[in-house]
This record gives C-alpha cells, sequence and structure tokens, in this order.
C-alpha cells in the first residue's frame, strides 16, 4: 500500500474545486490561518477546533544530552516545542478508513 502526500498545493486546490472559491483567495486563507496559528502558538496560546484537534505547546524539561562526537556533555533547558492533539472524531474516522487497512 502506498500513502500519498498531500501538499499545501493541493489543500488549496482541493478547497477551490469544492467551494468554487478562487484559488488565489483561497490561499490567501490557508495563509492566514497557518499565521495565526503560529502566532498563537508562539505567544503561548493553544488552539482548539472542535471535531478537528488541538495545537498546544508541550513543555519538555531540562536534561543532559550527549555529544557523542566530542564525547561531552550539554545541558538542554526546559524549552517548548508544537504539538498536535486529534480530536475523538478525527481519530475515530482515520481508524475507520478503508484506504488505509
Amino acid at each position: 500500500m502506498k500513502i500519498r502526500t498531500v501538499t499545501k498545493a493541493d489543500v488549496i486546490n482541493e478547497i477551490s474545486d469544492k467551494t468554487g472559491i478562487d484559488k488565489a483567495d483561497v490561499q490567501v486563507t490557508v495563509e492566514a490561518f497557518f499565521s495565526v496559528v503560529k502566532n498563537s502558538m508562539a505567544e503561548g496560546e493553544n488552539i482548539y477546533v472542535r471535531g478537528f484537534g488541538s495545537f498546544v505547546n508541550k513543555k519538555r524539561a531540562k536534561k543532559i544530552a550527549r555529544n557523542i562526537s566530542k564525547n561531552t556533555a550539554i545541558v538542554i533547558d526546559e524549552h517548548y516545542v508544537p504539538s498536535f492533539k486529534p480530536s475523538k472524531i478525527f481519530t475515530e474516522k482515520i481508524k475507520s478508513s478503508k484506504s488505509l487497512k
């Protein structure tokens, strides 16, 4: 089974085809959505989209790591990483998908 990769351009084309909205307008909207997500998360805000999922910042604890090429220890301070948690509806749709079986 080969899984197809969908690009942002593919998403824009599909939205344009399904809604009849001009591709340029869809592109501006999609870019604005991603910009809002990035900027909000950079400010420490989480985003919840009912029926789709949550974009959240996860805190990583301070830890000591090894640089194996120099055989030294380095300290990685605590930091945040972006994460996506799909909603229950989203997860169930993927689990019941026939194309993934």
